[in-house]
């Protein structure tokens, strides 16, 4: 299977970027999928043409058995006709269920590669995508419109391909029959064109519009789920619900239209059917009084003008569901036609084991191209040293981890690790010699020793034990009613945030770093559990080059080193006491956050 996810991987990104966007093209991109299928497809395609002519066959042995026998008044043959019959609509029964049974393999092989394809290009794509999307809006992409592309290849495609193919027989045995009544059934045509030009052209719009405002609304949804802690404390609920129901109407209005006019096309049918019944009824009287055609004729031609009608029906009602389905799909291939993680160099090294020496040679980096978000910024970390990053929010600081970490790559400038440049490592293997220790621990669905395990997927039990143990976690885990396998919700919920923070410690002691970074990992914990934090941080930080992000002045003093950080630039650096006794930026923040906590304190 992995061989065929690459292969439609590089078929797709091949595709013409002028398609991307387009209905034609998106549907071309659908058929590479299911062209992977061939041997199926044409089984499927084989019991449509045999389904098909069968149907036809069904109403033509009708007209004539009532021509040959009834209307002559002769019964003699006529088992043999009606066992001729019995055996026509069985087979047609049986190829019905064989295409149907064959094309739901297809369309779920083929969306199975396809959200695969996805959920991997979601593991591929920058830190840079991530930051400007909506996690539930990306969800709706992988969930719903996958949905609603699997739903309609269940269905639309044997549907178009029969309906196309009862069509063209239907119209050449009525040619064959009487071109005259073939020109009376299709005087509706024209006024059936029509009417699904005007319904189609409004539904593409709001079939697209619907599935945007879905993704929007999950968007939300996610967030608000996320932050309820956030919406209590503040007592936002009335303003989220509000929002809710804004972004509620929007997908409703865009969907109750879409339906609506999607039901004028059952009514336009109907209507038409009906009228081409009518037309062919009347004008096969005429006909047959003056002699023209017989009346197992007219019976034919009155089951043949259904048929026509009937397809053209399936037809509509299947183009504003592939309407639907080329929205949806066209979701998916815009996060498939993002660009990934740019390539690492091809003479990029693959490094096992590294000393940890960080250096940045007059970098600069931003986000966007207003402005720099690093400027021309120069240090040097030497293995085993402790590096702290301090000042004002949005000065920068998590920006050189996300430097430092290749999540994002310098504008200009170099940054060195032991010595070469980080460009010339490949990414896999400099992210593998980092640990990290994050204010927001981030714990997965699952044991407690699968989410310390992380850290390293090959460590046996009793290394996960040993790194709890070195981490202040296992006196705690051992308390928990299955111990070490104790299954935790999404996100560690059961727990407190301190104990999250200890089993991340772990996580990252049994992945034995060169590399540290520790973003706030005391923030928002109480005094004993930061002890037994500070402890754990000290076992870890051993030997190994550190970064630390920190608001929190007082839990930095021993840094090797402290750099202070505004507006991108490097303001100052040096030790807590140099820092002190230059009585400058650092100085000032220290002595005004002395006096906030002195005055909590009080």
């Amino acid at each position: 299977m992995k061989a065929g996810h690459t292969r439609h991987g590089e078929v797709i990104q091949v595709k013409n970027a002028q398609n991307k966007s387009s209905m034609a093209g998106t549907v071309k991109r659908i058929w590479v999928y299911l062209s992977f299928h061939k041997a199926l497809l044409t089984g499927v395609f084989a019991m449509v043409i045999l389904s098909s002519a069968l149907g036809l066959l069904g109403p033509f042995l009708i007209g004539r058995t009532i021509d040959t026998h009834l209307a002559a008044g002769s019964t003699e043959g006529l088992g043999l006709v009606l066992a001729g019959l019995a055996i026509v609509y069985l087979f047609y029964s049986v190829s019905l269920w064989l295409q149907n049974f064959w094309m739901i393999g297809i369309a779920q092989e083929t969306v199975f590669s396809m959200r695969t394809e996805l959920f991997t290009k979601l593991q591929r794509l920058p830190i840079r995508f991530f930051d400007k999307k909506q996690y539930g809006e990306l969800m709706s992409r992988v969930t719903n419109d996958m949905e609603n592309v699997s739903s309609t290849l269940n269905s639309s495609v044997i549907q178009i391909f029969s309906s196309v193919l009862t069509l063209a027989g239907t119209l050449a045995v009525m040619l064959w029959l009487s071109p005259l009544l073939t020109l009376v059934t299709m005087m509706i045509v024209p006024i059936m064109f029509l009417g699904m030009k005007w319904i189609t052209s409004r539904t593409g719009r709001l079939y697209k519009e619907q599935q945007r405002n879905l993704g929007d609304l999950n968007g939300f949804i996610e967030e608000t789920v996320s932050g309820q802690k956030i919406i209590k404390t503040f007592s936002q609920e009335e303003k989220v619900i509000q929002e809710f129901l804004v972004k509620s109407d929007h997908l409703k209005q865009a969907g109750y239209w879409a339906q609506v006019y999607t039901g004028f096309i059952p009514k336009l049918m109907n209507m038409l059917n009906n009228l081409s019944f009518t037309l062919v009824a009347a004008a096969g009287g005429v006909f047959a009084l003056k002699g023209m055609i017989s009346i197992g004729t007219i019976v034919i031609f009155t089951e043949y003008a259904r048929q026509f009608t009937r397809p053209l029906n399936d037809l509509s009602n299947q183009f504003n569901t592939l309407l639907s389905a080329v929205a949806g799909a066209e979701r998916v291939f815009d996060i498939l036609d993002e660009g990934e993680e740019g390539a690492d160099e091809k003479e990029a090294l693959r490094l096992s084991g590294i000393k940890g020496e960080v250096q940045f040679q007059d970098v600069s980096f931003s986000y966007e191209k207003d402005g720099d978000t690093v400027r021309s910024l120069s240090f040097r970390a030497g293995q085993g040293e402790s590096v702290a990053l301090v000042g004002p929010t949005g000065a920068g600081k998590s920006t050189i981890i996300n430097l430092i970490t290749r999540f994002y790559e310098p504008d200009s400038g170099t940054i060195l690790i032991d010595g070469r440049d980080s460009k010339t490592i490949t990414r896999e293997s400099l992210r593998r010699q980092m640990g990290f220790v994050l204010q927001d621990s981030f714990l997965f669905s699952g044991t407690i020793r699968d989410n310390i395990r992380y850290g390293r997927l090959d460590a046996s039990d009793q290394e996960v034990e040993e790194a709890a143990a070195a981490a202040n976690a296992y006196s705690f885990i051992k308390r928990l009613p299955d111990g070490f396998d104790t299954i935790l919700s999404q996100e560690g919920a059961g727990i407190s945030q301190g104990q999250k923070q200890l089993l991340s410690i772990a996580r990252a002691i049994l992945a034995d770093p060169a590399i540290l970074i520790l973003d706030e990992a005391t923030s928002s914990i109480d005094t004993i559990t930061e002890l037994k934090i500070q402890e754990a941080l000290g076992k870890l930080m051993k030997g190994r080059t550190t970064f630390i992000i920190a608001h929190r002045l007082n839990t930095i003093h021993q840094a090797d080193q402290i750099l202070v950080i505004e507006n991108g630039m490097l303001l100052e650096k040096g030790t807590h006491k140099s820092l002190l006794q230059k009585q400058g930026f650092y100085h000032d923040l220290y002595k005004n956050q002395f006096k906030r906590d002195t005055a909590k304190a009080l």
